[in-house]
């Protein structure tokens, strides 16, 4: 079976990939993370790290907020059209897996217009914009929760959970990093986050008295953060410098490590940071993305604080103070971040690579 994935999220997509090893397997993703930025993507070095196939694709983003790059995205949409036709035409796949993101549109059309079998997978609560678009073409749509299932066509949705790396699953028992100091994992996520970036700057040298802190900032051309974070912690006391550690990206195993090391989370909140916390029960102050698709974040936030693991600040309204006393309340009260319900994590990669063996099977007989 020939498989073509494609998406912006790429936790998911690794999820699956650790059990589609038999397989004939391609990836169509962005090669930089950001419009204008030169910066690498994480999916475009960790796939290429994997020895699969990368095909980088140039097509409109849909961007939440205008900048001086937005017309220019949008003209890239018939381009990214005819991209990943010539791609899928030369692939030839079976079957094409989408993770949702503005990449999936211009390769979910190509593929119907091919008539190449589209499998959707949606992360989220409800639906995702390109999703939206690209269900009443897909032959399968895998959900990840019970509450989406509204949105979707009935006869053609599953149930499968959101696929969790198995660098997750198996971290329940690690011990601790050995540190006098509680270790707040602080990140952007794969792209980084300038907002948290600068916030942890202004507020650095207070956190330092009391935390050691591990910082993923993202490798952002246009902000430069990780550099001038790194200048930053030059100019800091010894004692305190070497209690900071900060690092451009993590790879998906490092990542998992810093998850079920730190006494406590700061990030934002995507559903795939968002589930792999839950997994792990880790406390968290979650600062959603403020222009995400239909408040899409907060609404993930608001679920982790409804199971009792989180705490949530926006990011319009956070001060450097306001950000030292939260973190400050929540170790205080760090015991009492615990899961309140029992929440089913299902055998989600598994599920959704039978799905992707049915509609092969369908398409050969």
């Amino acid at each position: 079976m020939k498989v073509v994935l494609v998406g912006g999220h790429l936790s998911p997509a690794l999820a699956v990939l650790e059990k589609l090893e038999k397989q004939d397997v391609y990836y169509i993703g962005r090669k930089h993370s950001f419009e204008g930025d030169d910066a690498l993507s994480l999916e475009y070095q960790e796939i290429l790290k994997l020895g699969i196939p990368f095909f980088a694709l140039k097509t409109a983003r849909f961007q939440r907020k205008f900048t001086r790059y937005t017309l220019a995205s949008f003209l890239k949409m018939p381009i990214g059209f005819y991209q990943a036709l010539r791609i899928l035409n030369n692939i030839k796949p079976d079957v094409v897996l989408s993770f949702g993101g503005y990449l999936s549109v211009p390769v979910g059309l190509a593929a119907s217009a091919l008539r190449t079998p589209l499998v959707l997978h949606e992360q989220t609560f409800e639906i995702g914009f390109a999703n939206k678009i690209l269900s009443p073409l897909a032959k399968k749509i895998c959900i990840s929760f019970e509450s989406s299932k509204k949105f979707f066509p009935k006869g053609k949705t599953v149930l499968t959970g959101n696929p969790i790396k198995k660098d997750i699953l198996k971290l329940l028992d690690s011990k601790k990093i050995s540190n006098n100091l509680p270790l707040i994992y602080i990140t952007g996520g794969s792209s980084g986050s300038h907002a948290i970036n600068e916030l942890v700057a202004n507020s650095l040298e207070k956190l330092l008295e009391k935390y050691t802190i591990f910082h993923q900032t993202g490798d952002s051309k246009i902000y430069n953060d990780f550099e001038k974070l790194t200048l930053r912690k030059n100019n800091l006391k010894k004692e305190k410098s070497k209690n900071y550690t900060l690092v451009k990206f993590l790879i998906p195993k490092d990542s998992a490590l810093m998850l079920s090391k730190a006494d406590l989370v700061v990030g934002r909140s995507g559903i795939n940071t968002v589930t792999e916390l839950i997994y792990l029960k880790k406390p968290a102050l979650l600062i959603p993305l403020p222009f995400s698709q239909k408040n899409e974040q907060f609404k993930n936030a608001g679920y982790m604080k409804e199971l009792g693991l989180a705490e949530i600040m926006e990011q319009n309204l956070i001060t450097p103070d306001l950000f030292i006393s939260k973190i400050t309340f929540m170790f205080k009260n760090i015991n009492n971040y615990k899961l309140r319900k029992k929440v089913v994590f299902k055998n989600s990669a598994e599920d959704i690579i039978n799905i992707l063996k049915d509609v092969y099977t369908q398409k050969t007989a």
